[in-house]
Order: C-alpha cells, then structure tokens, then sequence
C-alpha cells in the first residue's frame, strides 16, 4: 500500500523548521538563520520512498502580532498552509514552561481537526531525563497523534519521524515524479540564496526589512549561469551598511552566495548585485506584490 499527502511544518519563528525540513529530504533547499521571519513563503519539498511520497510545508514563523502587511502576509501563508495539509508537525523546544506563543498555536490546532505531531526539536540542547516533562506538559494541553523527539541541527532521530508521518498519511498516488525533490525554480531559490547569506552576515535590524528580487537569471551556456539581484532595503542608512566601506559588505554577501549557487547549479556562476532603497516596502501592496509576497487571501 503506497501513502501520500501533505505534512506542514508549523511553530514559533526560530525553532528549527527549516533545519529540519532540509535534513527530512536529504539536501538544502529552504534558507536558515537565527534571524526572525527566514522562511517568507510557502515552500514545498518532496521526499519519496519505496512506502509513500511525503510533501512537505514549510511555512514562515507564527507570530501572535503582526507589525506590518508583510507580518500579516506570513500569518495568512501559515493559516492557509494548516488547512491544506493531511498532517501537521508542530515543532516545539525541549521546555516544561509552554509559552504564550505555543498555546495561541495550540487554540488553532484544536480547531483544525487534522493529526498533529509535537516534534520536539533541539534534543542535543538538553539531558533526556528532561524529555518527560516536555512531553507531560504539552501533552496536558492537547492530545497528539504521536510525540516525537529530534534535533534538526544533528539530523537525529529524522527516520522515526518521516515513519510517524506515513502511519497518518492516506493512501495514494505519488503527486511527483521520484527524481523531484522541490517545487521551487532555481530562479526562486537563487533569490533564496542571497537573502540567507544577507541576513548571515547583517546586523539584527536590517533583515527585517530587505527583500531580494532577481532582475535577470540566465543560463548562458552548460557551464557558466549569470545572474542579476537586487537587494531592498527600507533605509538610505541600511543601504550603506550593505554596500559596506568600499562595497566590502555586499562583496562578501555576493562571494558567499555565488558559491552556494555553483553547487546548486552545477555551473560557474556570474553573479551580479545592485541595492535600493524602497521606503516602507512592507507595508505596500504592489511591493509586495512584485517581490512574490502576494497573498492569495481573496483567491483562497
């Protein structure tokens, strides 16, 4: 009996989800950092095995207040995403305290009525002799279709639960080929790319308020790929620090983003950057329309 479905990724921002989704299907493909708001969009991989095809969600950090049209655009992928799903994982950290933002996520989950499970993330953080009472404390709030303990971070434990999740997927069709492992285009996750290696090597204020567009994406031959971003910034003031003294911030968040890409592309890769200022991008609907955060609230 082959299984298949949907398996969304939900919890606060910073708990791991990303992480964990890279580790579950074998390859980066969704950006990381200890940033807020990392993951922006929607983002589906696909892991196939001889039992079932999982897709996975990923989906932007739960928030319980949102800033900005920009926060409003997140909370409403991570909504939509939850309804669309056969299985939630809610991911958690090893805590017997459960903070306000959890319980908020909690309410929602009991509404959706769909299988849920605690994924409890970031093990190698704590002794397993704490583990019961993570589990006893959150299990006190609601009851879940399985508890799982991992660490995303070490990739321990990732094979019990991609089995967890095929016991509550329900038979069917594989939605990819075997061979596809996300639905991003290179295009996309390139713009990806260069965000993550902006908000490695930025300061805490400035990530919030940066988005990147890709101007121009070309495979001029079977070894060379040139590609042409954009980074927006919110500030006159943030443009300088990205551009740094003599360009030497923006050199460094282009050399560590054109390597990534080369190993993506399996090409040498020409990468060019430019930086704009866009005041208030995160509160303008047509900006965020045209930097591919637009919701699809009245669509849906």
């Amino acid at each position: 009996m082959f299984k298949s479905g949907y398996a969304v990724m939900i919890g606060r921002p910073n708990v791991g989800k990303s992480t964990l989704m890279n580790h579950l299907i074998g390859q980066k493909i969704a950006i990381t950092s200890r940033k807020p708001q990392t993951t922006r969009n929607r983002i589906e991989t696909i892991l196939t095995t001889d039992e079932g095809q999982i897709v996975f969600l990923d989906t932007p950090g739960m928030i319980r207040k949102t800033e900005n049209k920009l926060g409003e655009y997140l909370m409403d992928v991570s909504l939509k995403t939850m309804s669309d799903a056969d299985v939630v994982l809610f991911l958690v950290e090893p805590s017997s305290c459960v903070g306000e933002g959890d319980k908020a996520i909690i309410k929602k989950l009991k509404n959706l009525k769909k299988p849920v499970i605690l994924v409890i993330n970031k093990i190698d953080k704590v002794k397993k002799v704490q583990l019961p009472a993570v589990f006893e404390a959150y299990g006190s709030l609601m009851k879940f279709a399985d508890i799982v303990p991992v660490s995303a971070m070490q990739g321990s434990n990732v094979d019990s639960l991609k089995e967890a999740i095929l016991k509550l997927l329900p038979e069917g069709p594989k939605y990819y080929d075997e061979e596809v492992v996300t639905d991003q285009t290179l295009r996309q996750i390139s713009a990806e790319v260069i965000r993550e290696k902006a908000l490695r090597n930025l300061g805490m204020e400035i990530p919030h308020g940066i988005a990147v567009l890709i101007d121009s994406y070309k495979e001029r031959s079977e070894t060379l790929t040139a590609i042409e971003a954009t980074i927006v910034c919110e500030r006159d003031s943030h443009k300088k620090i990205i551009i740094g003294k003599e360009g030497a911030m923006l050199k460094r968040i282009g050399s560590d983003a054109r390597k990534e890409l080369e190993g993506l592309t399996g090409t040498q890769v020409y990468l060019k950057l430019w930086v704009k200022v866009r005041r208030n991008w995160r509160d303008h609907p047509g900006d965020l329309k045209n930097f591919g955060y637009e919701s699809d609230k009245k669509n849906g």
